[in-house]
């Protein structure tokens, strides 16, 4: 029996590619979550990153409100917020605005990446604390104002075992970063799990898997457009971090030995072809990590191409029958 094709959902890091702006991607960017959400997505997360020229979301809780104004039912987050450059008191109360304003639509995921992070479970405590996700009462004094009435559902997001166990012993939704680090992914979804049950004594909600994906009408255009993301990814790697290389860019460069090495070890994490053959991939994968959710991140040059691939996508999986929505 065939596994049943997972729900979808979207990681947006606002690419630039060469040619557009930093505003055309924040711009493209509602696009894209508007017809998300008209695909029926159950959720659209925003990244944050700084100081690279490939990336335009540096404010992920800034676009996040404005996605939760031009949308109406989707769940919108942060994918997320990274909590070592922030107090844990600024990052509640913007997040208890968010939830007050659009009650159970919010998501906070949080990352500890973007600075020193040897006290990063500390501050994760200190926001659930501040936010009353435990449903104990913010401590006494603390001053945050406002605590959402519905509050906002946090993930704890991460590349390998600890951030996942970590999402179980508080007893938090997880979403591991496959795009980044597919090795791990198994074993840290199996942390979570068996954390998660262990410390709440409910049955873990499964985790979400992000992947990187670009797919188009034929396998020679979905090739090009994977070649620009290989291109731009082994040359971030050597410390070389440019806008996304248009596709013909790609196609027509001459790749040095470790461009080459670095494209070899990054296709492991990038699934690419027709909808259909990009459909099966994931519906496999999916099935083999045990989610029933992924959060798709596609990056391509051209805007226009990137609201394609998510179109192609929505719409092979839309032919296809899939699991309840029960636990969004």
């Amino acid at each position: 029996m065939a596994p049943s094709a997972p729900r979808l959902s979207v990681l947006d890091q606002s690419p630039v590619g060469t040619g557009f702006s930093a505003a055309d991607a924040l711009h493209a960017s509602v696009d894209l979550a508007q017809a998300a959400e008209e695909w029926g997505h159950v959720r659209y997360w925003t990244a944050e990153h700084h100081g690279s020229p490939g990336f335009a979301g540096s404010a992920p809780e800034i676009l996040a409100s404005v996605l939760l104004a031009r949308t109406g039912r989707m769940r919108v987050g942060t994918g997320g917020v990274l909590l070592p450059l922030y107090p844990p008191a600024k990052v509640a109360e913007v997040f208890g605005v968010l939830a007050s304003l659009f009650p159970g639509r919010v998501d906070l995921g949080l990352g500890r990446a973007g600075g020193p992070a040897h006290d990063y479970p500390q501050r994760v405590r200190a926001v659930r604390r501040l936010m009353d996700l435990d449903g104990d009462g913010p401590p006494a004094g603390a001053g945050v104002n406002p605590v959402a009435t519905v509050r906002p559902r946090m993930w704890l997001l991460g590349g390998g075992v600890g951030s996942a166990f970590m999402a179980g012993e508080l007893g938090t939704d997880y979403a591991f970063a496959h795009f980044l680090v597919p090795g791990p992914a198994r074993a840290a979804l199996t942390s979570y799990r068996s954390a998660y049950t262990e410390h709440t004594g409910r049955p873990a909600p499964g985790g979400v898997l992000a992947v990187r994906v670009v797919t188009a009408a034929s396998e020679e255009r979905a090739e090009a457009l994977a070649q620009s993301v290989l291109l731009w990814r082994s040359r971030k790697d050597l410390g070389e971090d440019l806008p996304l290389p248009t596709p013909a860019e790609a196609l027509r460069h001459e790749w040095t030995a470790l461009e080459a090495e670095r494209a070899e070890v990054r296709r492991g994490s990038l699934v690419w072809g027709t909808p259909e053959q990009v459909r099966e991939r994931l519906t496999e994968l999916a099935a083999r990590h045990g989610v029933s959710e992924l959060m798709v991140n596609t990056l391509t040059c051209d805007p226009a191409d990137r609201l394609d691939s998510h179109r192609l996508l929505a719409e092979a999986f839309a032919a296809r029958p899939r699991p309840a929505a029960a636990g969004r």
